[in-house]
């Protein structure tokens, strides 16, 4: 009798120590944040912020939002609390105040830096974590896009037709693209689990490769985006993006604590479509993504 009033007190207590488990409501951060996202089939609820406010260009070519200028944010519910991170598309003078914001509302920045060569004006990439309330981390992100001049509403612009032979492409490159303002996009998850602060981190928060074709006439395309590589991947696909005559933009990291350890490496070229996915092709061959 003993032994069980024991347990029943045991029992009571766990009962009364155990919180309920967090779920956030996407509709608040909706609210906070000043416009919907999107919940992705791996669970991400993202949030995409396209530049079209400005006109970029590399040589002759005007980058769409979709081929290089798309800023956007990735919400995780993690049961207890929310975690999001993504990637600010700023000039330089923004970039300051834009850090003034995320600080006021604890959202850290991981990396700074370039992913195009010689564009005009010149544009930058401010990467971003935080952790807490969704709503909370939303209004802080509010607060620092307002500090910006990135447009909060859709553009009504109609999209250019890809002409671009993206059968082929999807064939060559051994995934189905998808259109996307007036860009062709490839979205290559890694193999392996990807974990930062404990939590697992789905493809489309940012961990999978990203290739895009911008058409640029007659059967040509402009290309960008990042390989997500691990440290022993680096000099391979450097290798074969070279040998297709690809350049490489930019070689860093965009978070803190990952395991593993990953390189981004951003990339750039203009030339005929199909011969550059062929690179692109061997480059992937080179990497540990999914087949």
């Amino acid at each position: 009798m003993r032994s069980g009033v024991i347990l029943a007190l045991l029992l009571t207590a766990c009962a009364s120590t155990t919180q309920p488990v967090h779920r956030t409501d996407w509709k608040d951060v909706d609210g906070a944040i000043g416009k919907s996202g999107t919940l992705q089939p791996d669970g991400v609820y993202k949030f995409s912020f396209p530049r079209s406010d400005l006109d970029v260009t590399v040589g002759a070519v005007h980058i769409r939002p979709a081929l290089a200028l798309g800023s956007w944010a990735a919400f995780i519910d993690m049961g207890s609390s929310t975690m999001v991170m993504g990637d600010l598309v700023l000039t330089e003078t923004e970039v300051d105040d834009v850090i003034s914001a995320l600080r006021v509302g604890v959202i850290e920045q991981t990396a700074l830096h370039n992913h195009l060569l010689g564009e005009s004006p010149r544009v930058m990439y401010l990467h971003f974590m935080g952790r807490g309330d969704g709503v909370a981390l939303a209004r802080t992100l509010h607060a620092a896009l307002a500090r910006t001049g990135t447009p909060m509403t859709a553009s009504t612009a109609v999209a250019a037709p890809i002409d671009l032979p993206t059968a082929d492409l999807d064939r060559i490159l051994g995934s189905a693209g998808k259109a996307n303002g007036g860009v062709y996009q490839f979205s290559v998850p890694r193999a392996g689990r990807i974990v930062d602060h404990g939590m697992e981190i789905p493809p489309s928060a940012g961990v999978a490769t990203a290739i895009n074709f911008q058409p640029t006439g007659g059967g040509r395309a402009a290309i960008s985006g990042d390989f997500v590589l691990a440290s022993s991947e680096v000099g391979p696909v450097i290798g074969a993006l070279r040998e297709g005559g690809i350049a490489i933009t930019a070689l860093h990291s965009h978070m803190l604590t990952e395991e593993p350890r990953l390189f981004f490496m951003h990339f750039w070229a203009n030339d005929d479509a199909l011969k550059l996915a062929g690179a692109l092709r061997n480059a992937l061959a080179r990497m540990n993504v999914r087949r």
